[in-house]
């Protein structure tokens, strides 16, 4: 049979894709929901005469047999002109709707800045609007975990979310990277290139778990730092380049900085430039995220621990659809992404 495009303005229907590929109603709907017990022959089939109609599945009746929306919220809780200005983040939106668009699925961005914001999301997620969410940038003992656990809504965390006393939740998927094991990468080979006085700018405590990881991981390698070495920011250059100066005031003979991100770390070359130090003969740099948009572009070009941003991004995605094909209150495997040291400075 030889398929042609309807010329009428009519709009197709299932009745007309199954009558012109000679299956059944059912067929073609367990074609388009993509349901099993079908033969390949009569799937292909079909989907030559959906391309060929023209058709387009009714969205609300396919929901009805498949419970599905979709559509994914990312849920941010970071203020949406902070967001937009972090390449870190930017990557990671990337690879989440690359995994999405996999899926057929499509992101619908929601940002917590306010306290009235969690009452507003809330309702969101439960009107029944998304299939699951994936959540990222959540501070210690936020109420995130605790309302995707009562709405019973299947959802995945960008870095382990964390009580209060910092233990982690437990029963949550998360995708996260080694940023402990990362850090001691970065300070290890500072001490190998005969650095003395090696100092950290931090992230901040507030935020996941990320910051307390890096320092960790530093504070392993340097258990006897004076805590004067120890500079918290807020991961914006700004941020990365006031902590610079100020680690500076005080230990003008510094040799070396990791710095807890590339954004902070852009900045804090900026500080060691106006300062009149040479990077890396005179203070060596070592940043964490190897975002090209930095790393590369930096003046020198930034050491930095690399760790694939837009992988976690697609893991996350993963992840949360192997949660909406199970039990959402079931615990699912968690991912921590590998880091490894990318040297662009030799001294």
């Amino acid at each position: 049979m030889v398929l042609t495009q309807r010329s009428n303005a009519r709009r197709p229907t299932l009745e007309d894709v199954a009558r012109w590929s000679g299956v059944s109603k059912s067929t073609v709907s367990r074609v388009v929901n993509d349901e099993p017990k079908v033969s390949p022959e009569v799937a292909v089939r079909v989907r030559e005469a959906i391309s060929a109609l023209g058709y387009v599945p009714n969205q609300a009746a396919r929901q009805l047999v498949t419970r599905r929306t979709g559509a994914v919220a990312v849920v941010a809780a970071q203020p949406e002109n902070r967001l937009f200005l972090d390449p870190f983040f930017d990557c990671l939106l990337r690879g989440i709707r690359a995994e999405l668009a996999r899926h057929g699925a499509q992101a619908v961005l929601l940002f917590v800045d306010e306290p009235d914001d969690y009452a507003r999301v809330a309702d969101y997620l439960g009107g029944g609007h998304v299939d699951g969410a994936i959540l990222f940038s959540l501070r210690p003992g936020d109420r995130m975990p605790e309302m995707v656990d009562r709405l019973a809504l299947p959802a995945v965390f960008g870095g382990r979310p964390l009580l209060c006393d910092g233990d982690p939740v437990r029963g949550q998927a998360f995708v996260d990277g080694d940023n402990r094991g990362g850090a001691r990468q970065a300070v290890r080979h500072l001490l190998a290139l005969g650095r003395e006085r090696i100092a950290t700018v931090t992230g901040p405590y507030d935020q996941e778990n990320s910051a307390a990881e890096r320092l960790a991981g530093y504070r392993e390698v340097l258990p006897d730092t004076a805590p004067q070495l120890v500079e918290r920011a807020d991961y914006t250059r700004q941020g990365g380049a006031d902590a610079m100066a100020a680690l500076l005031d005080r230990h003008p003979d510094l040799d070396a900085v990791f710095v807890a991100s590339d954004l902070m770390a852009s900045g804090a070359l900026q500080t060691l430039r106006e300062r009149g130090r040479r990077v890396p003969q005179d203070v060596a740099v070592v940043g964490f995220d190897d975002l090209a948009a930095i790393s590369e572009s930096t003046d020198p070009p930034l050491t930095t621990v690399h760790q694939d941003v837009a992988e976690m991004g697609r893991l996350l995605a993963r992840l949360l659809f192997g949660r909406t094909e199970h039990d959402p209150g079931e615990d699912r495997p968690s991912a921590i992404v590998p880091t490894r040291l990318v040297v662009r400075q030799s001294a």
